[in-house]
């Protein structure tokens, strides 16, 4: 029974396979030719109606062909559309004529067995825990429809519904309370009543008053992390809908009015220098080089009672005819103390310097003596900062540099310098010893002849040895007092100098 049926329904299809081929070139008297009707095909599948719209349709038109077997037709004249409703699976045809039966559309029927019934209840299976949507058969589709409060469900519904390629479509859209929801969250991660977020047309609108730039960078950093991701519509993938460029965050805030700045606090800069010498020399010497000047001479004399003539005269002098034995100790202790008190607005450098200056002689390139100057002395260079609005730990920037005068020679001033540079951090009323530079000179010579010896002596007899070592040490200590301001501590100064007002 079954292979009976089945070769009826062959037979139909190839009767109905071989009519149509014969209508395309066969000219029915009862029907015109395709070029002289609309020719529609149709394609439908059991158990889902489909609408197709017949704007030339005249409105006594008439039907005709082999069709009522496959499909149900109800025909609609004020919106003149023909629904479809199949019956059973097969190919048909449907013409519809005007008046004079003349063909006016001739739609080609094709009924396939659906599956749109199992591609629903699959799809209701795979999305069953996402809230929101409905998902229904119309149109010989599959829609999924609705609206979602998460995008990331977005993602699981298109890539469910894209597996059935064009027979499910995906219409759910992001529902606007899920905006507002989002909105709500970056309001309270901010945390700031002087702050709102609104969420308007899939953008956050923030507005409010910050208190500064970094407050306002880190609102919107915030609401861009809280930002959903942007759902693309079929619409706008299409080109068929052309958006705005807009951000998703819009920041509207303004920053509040700086107060002004309370006046910086005065530090008062007490800093020590000391420096420390020992000199230590010890030398001998013995000394035995006598040698002869020579003094001989010729004189000329003439007149006077004395004859005329040349007189030649040989005369010689003795130097250095006694031995000379020298023996020297010398020890040399130097201490210089230097203190220093100066008053600095925080963040400001302040200088100190006590400067000497030494005259001497010298001579330019013309012969003409002019006098030039050295200066020795302290120069002190320091830039103070304090850590923090209530701390009491001070930056320092330091450079100090101490020349002092060694000796005076004939070339002019011997001098020696000392200089420190550095940054610390020191608490108020405390001291730090900043740096100390030890410099350590020693020396011996043994026989070395003085410049004023003889260059040709009868006999040489010497012999010296010479010992010395320098050593030198600087010190600077520093001590920063915070102060409530400049003129903290005049009583005392009043007091010690018995000043009056």
């Amino acid at each position: 029974m079954i292979m009976g049926e089945l070769k009826i329904n062959n037979f139909n299809y190839l009767f109905l396979s071989i009519f149509f081929c014969l209508a395309s070139f066969v000219v029915n008297p009862l029907t015109s030719s395709a070029a002289d009707h609309q020719v529609i095909s149709v394609s439908l599948e059991k158990g889902v109606y489909k609408d197709i719209k017949i704007p030339k349709a005249p409105s006594d038109f008439s039907k005709g062909g082999e069709y009522t077997k496959l499909v149900k037709i109800q025909y609609n004249p004020n919106t003149k559309v023909l629904r479809f409703t199949p019956k059973k699976v097969g190919l048909g045809v449907l013409f519809i004529k005007d008046s004079r039966e003349q063909v006016v559309y001739e739609i080609r029927i094709d009924v396939k067995q659906t599956d749109l019934f199992k591609i629903s209840r699959e799809i209701k299976d795979l999305l069953k825990d996402i809230e929101g949507i409905r998902i229904i058969t119309k149109n010989n589709k599959v829609i999924v429809d609705g609206e979602i409060l998460l995008p990331k469900d977005m993602n699981r519904i298109h890539s469910v519904v894209k597996q059935y390629g064009d027979k499910a479509t995906n219409l759910v859209t992001l529902s606007p309370l899920a905006q507002a929801k989002i909105a709500q969250f970056i309001e309270r991660e901010i945390n700031n009543p002087e702050i709102q977020v609104k969420a308007i047309n899939g953008k956050f609108i923030i507005q409010g008053t910050c208190r500064d730039k970094r407050e306002m960078d880190r609102v919107e950093i915030i609401a861009k992390a809280y930002a959903p991701d942007v759902v693309v519509e079929e619409g706008v993938a299409d080109k068929k809908v052309q958006t705005r460029r807009a951000d998703i965050v819009i920041n509207l805030c303004d920053i509040k009015e700086q107060a002004a700045e309370e006046p910086r606090k005065i530090i008062q800069l007490i800093v020590h220098y000391v420096e420390l010498q020992k000199d230590y020399n010890k030398g001998f010497r013995f000394q035995w080089t006598p040698d002869i000047g020579d003094g001989s001479q010729v004189d000329f004399s003439t007149g006077g009672r004395s004859p005329g003539g040349a007189v030649a005269t040989i005369s010689g002098t003795i130097k250095n005819l006694l031995p000379k034995l020298n023996w020297a100790k010398e020890h040399g202790h130097a201490r210089v103390l230097n203190s220093s008190s100066l008053i600095v607005q925080d963040g400001n450098e302040g200088v100190l310097n006590s400067l000497s200056r030494i005259p001497y002689q010298v001579v330019n390139a013309q012969g003409q003596p002019s006098t030039s100057f050295e200066e020795v002395g302290i120069r002190t260079a320091i830039t103070p900062g304090i850590i923090g609005a209530r701390s009491d730990s001070v930056n320092l920037k330091l450079n100090f540099a101490i020349k002092s005068l060694i000796s005076q020679t004939a070339a002019g001033p011997l001098t020696s310098s000392r200089e420190i540079k550095t940054e610390i951090v020191v608490r108020s009323r405390q001291s730090a010893a900043v740096g100390g530079l030890i410099t350590n000179d020693t020396g011996t010579s043994y026989n070395k002849l003085p410049e004023d010896a003889s260059k040709n002596p009868l006999i040489s007899l010497y012999a010296s040895k010479s010992f010395r070592r320098n050593q030198s040490q600087f010190v600077v200590f520093v001590t920063p007092v915070i102060k409530a301001s400049a003129s903290a501590g005049a009583d005392k100064i009043k007091q010690k100098f018995r000043l009056k007002d």
